[in-house]
């Protein structure tokens, strides 16, 4: 039997909440196409999943009525801090769509599938498997944060998030920004959107006045900027940050 492939399926970057943006703006017409014909999907999230298809049918009708698409969702990490068990038949599982011949897309929340993302796991079991592995052009935050901080995009990784205790969060902060300054490498983090003020003060408190700290929101909807100063600069700077929409934040120093 032919097995299908598994296709890595951009999203835009609002979670499917702006109503006014053009699809055709964020993804390219051959991506859009793909996603109408495929039927059998893996998500980060089947609700951001569903809201993505309807602006694709917009565009392009898809295949199957909406209603009958198959959306499987990623295992998630169990939660309190229990121990994980072995869960790699339940993402095994996710593939049979493609082992039975199907073309399966893989889809984030937000921009692109297996970058700062659980979805890579699943493309490391197809790759095991034997199954074509495509990856398909769109947006994702942190390479479009990293392209307009006019940081160094020679030199540069991603961290995550920091951590929440405020003294834990502190001393990883002095610890990027000295591995930042004896590499000269950019260090790129994301913050759960209604924490973004938070770390922004935490950074600013944190980091050195020479360091430079760039932050974008928004980037590709309506109204998205990134700007970058020292952080001298920034602690004179009155901006707050919204708190229900995405920032990547970067340090040079």
């Amino acid at each position: 039997m032919t097995r299908g492939r598994l296709i890595l399926m951009p999203n835009t970057l609002d979670f499917g909440v702006d109503d006014s943006l053009d699809l055709r703006e964020v993804l390219p017409q051959r991506v859009i196409e793909q996603a109408a014909r495929l039927t059998h999907w893996a998500a980060e999230n089947a609700k951001t999943t569903r809201a993505l298809l309807k602006r694709v049918d917009a565009v392009a009708p898809l295949a199957q009525p909406l209603q009958a698409m198959q959306i499987a969702e990623l295992p998630r990490p169990p939660k309190g801090g229990r121990p994980a068990g072995d869960d790699t038949a339940a993402w095994q599982a996710l593939l049979a769509p493609a082992l039975a011949g199907h073309d399966l897309g893989l889809i984030s929340e937000a921009g692109l599938p297996a970058v700062a993302d659980p979805g890579a796991r699943l493309v490391a079991l197809a790759h095991e498997a034997g199954i074509e592995v495509v990856a398909l052009s769109g947006p994702s935050s942190l390479l479009l944060a990293l392209a307009a901080s006019g940081l160094n995009g020679q030199s540069f990784a991603f961290v995550g998030y920091l951590p929440v205790d405020p003294a834990q969060r502190t001393a990883r902060v002095r610890e990027l920004e000295a591995l930042s300054a004896r590499a000269q490498q950019t260090q790129l983090l994301i913050e759960t959107p209604y924490r973004n003020e938070a770390l922004r003060q935490a950074l600013l408190a944190a980091l050195k006045p020479g360091t430079r700290l760039s932050i974008s929101v928004g980037l590709t909807l309506p109204g998205g900027w990134t700007q970058t100063a020292t952080v001298a600069d920034w602690r004179a700077n009155r901006t707050t940050l919204p708190d229900r929409i995405p920032a990547v934040f970067a340090i040079l120093a």
